[in-house]
């Protein structure tokens, strides 16, 4: 049996604010939406530039309070190919970004970005 990777979900607060921060900051477009307001959400697909990963943000209308995100989640990983360039030009967008970090005894490659609603995204130095 061969299993391809389809699609990460997460749920998000403000549907137009993960919107902006998904496509301005890591250049993600939207392929399909799908509104279901007898059900109260929405479903929004997005995906990388070369249209092999896909990102669904669920949108439940009015939610009360922010989703926890538990202690088990750690991050998502998108690639880049100018790192620094990318860091500076997240921190001017005002996003929550990290020092860049490497891995024990490696040069930094690699630093982390927040979402709207606290989903740390690592943006690693591409190969």
């Amino acid at each position: 049996m061969k299993y391809k990777m389809l699609h990460t979900c997460i749920r998000v607060m403000d549907l137009e604010k993960s919107l902006k921060f998904y496509k301005e900051a890591l250049g993600f477009r939207e392929k399909e939406r799908k509104d279901f307001p007898e059900n109260k959400f929405t479903l929004v697909y997005l995906s990388d530039e070369d249209g092999k990963y896909e990102l669904e943000l669920t949108y439940n209308y009015n939610p009360e309070r922010p989703y926890d995100l538990g202690n088990g989640y750690s991050h998502m990983a998108v690639s880049v190919d100018d790192l620094e360039a990318s860091r500076k030009r997240h921190l001017e967008m005002g996003y929550k970004v990290t020092e860049l970090k490497g891995l024990p005894g490696s040069e930094p490659h690699y630093y982390f970005v927040t979402d709207p609603d606290g989903y740390k995204i690592e943006v690693i130095r591409a190969e």
